[in-house]
């Protein structure tokens, strides 16, 4: 193989994949990036076994050929050269040229043989999505996903579709987030799968402002192709909790305040929090509330917020970061909380958007 491309627009394709390679691996071929020239554009995949990512671009390709590098390696290269134009070619025995006016590089690599083949998914019928959309969804959803391995069910993202609606619901257990989106074409298909952390991070990282993407099923895997971008993942097996018996009915009587200045209080409240005091205080008054934090051995502090609200005066705890993280995801200037009473679950709710979160004692 020998192909001549940019630094920089190497290195910005570099940064796609890389961020799925861990330093700790089973196998050494799981530290590399593939490089292959696929027509005139050079191909880059790396994989954990659970996750593959993929993206390519135009190159010019004076040779065909393929080759596996270790990506930490190869990324700190490539970015430390200089600007201007780099041929890398293979040599005999998997050595790697590195090449640029000024300087060279000589790098062993490992043959594409041994790299795993991520999986095909050939005549498979493909479901589109707006990006802009998916990001949404992942924007509003994703944060509330587990991190506790022995709820292994709960460290990813409950994906469905059905009566051509995409849902995204996502829970660790002491709070839930719901968004649900038409679909732009109809279809029959219906989905519930479970799609790990890991692979949504990838999706939020790759996501764009414009344009499709495509969700294609396999067995016990998904491929999201983004155009430039594909990115396969295994998914979670086991059953998701049965999300729709914890919602509970709307409230008459909401509280409708600020969003910001409800998400700077609570921030501000949060500076006192400590791992045995977390909970912040909300006091709920006809249009006021009232968000204050009290920890021994640390201080307190009291804040009012103008609010519309007409039904009974109540007081609430719960943890400031569960209340931060989804302030900070919505974009609406009001919203609309609902509290019914202090041992029952705080819920906001917007135009197809649900979440819920648990009180904490104060």
């Amino acid at each position: 193989m020998k192909i001549q491309t940019t630094k920089e627009t190497l290195l910005n394709n570099i940064q796609i994949v890389q961020n799925i390679v861990t330093p700790r691996v089973s196998l050494p071929i799981l530290s590399n990036i593939l490089l292959e020239t696929i027509d005139k554009k050079l191909k880059l995949t790396t994989t954990d076994l659970d996750v593959g990512i993929s993206c390519e671009y135009p190159i010019e390709v004076i040779e065909s050929g393929a080759i596996t590098v270790p990506t930490k390696r190869f990324a700190d290269i490539i970015r430390e050269l200089p600007e201007g134009q780099v041929t890398i070619t293979t040599r005999k025995n998997n050595m790697v040229d590195i090449q640029m006016e000024t300087c060279e590089f000589k790098i062993m690599g490992l043959p594409k043989e041994e790299f795993p083949k991520l999986p095909e998914f050939k005549d498979k019928e493909a479901i589109k999505i707006e990006q802009t959309t998916l990001k949404e969804m992942l924007l509003k959803t994703s944060f509330a996903i587990s991190h506790e391995e022995a709820r292994y069910v709960l460290n990813g993202l409950l994906f469905k579709i059905e009566n051509n609606k995409i849902y995204f619901i996502a829970t660790d257990g002491r709070r839930l987030a719901l968004i649900e989106k038409k679909l732009i074409d109809t279809t029959q298909k219906s989905i519930n799968i479970i799609i790990p952390s890991k692979t949504i991070t990838e999706l939020n990282r790759n996501l764009k402002e414009e344009g499709e993407l495509s969700v294609i099923l396999g067995e016990n895997q998904v491929l999201f192709d983004l155009g430039e971008v594909i990115i396969i993942s295994r998914l979670i097996e086991g059953e998701f909790p049965d999300y729709r018996q914890v919602v509970p009915a709307e409230q008459k009587d909401k509280i409708k305040i600020n969003r910001e200045r409800l998400l700077s209080a609570v921030k501000r409240a949060a500076l006192l929090s400590t791992q045995d005091y977390q909970a912040v205080k909300l006091e709920v008054f006809k249009n006021k509330l009232v968000v204050s934090k009290s920890t021994p051995d640390v201080g307190e502090s009291r804040e009012e917020l103008e609010s519309e609200y007409v039904g009974k005066e109540l007081i609430i705890g719960f943890n400031p970061a569960y209340i931060i993280d989804v302030l900070k995801n919505l974009q609406d200037e009001i919203v609309n909380l609902e509290i019914s009473d202090s041992e029952k679950p705080g819920i906001i709710r917007s135009d197809g958007y649900l979440y819920i979160v648990l009180p904490m004692k104060i």
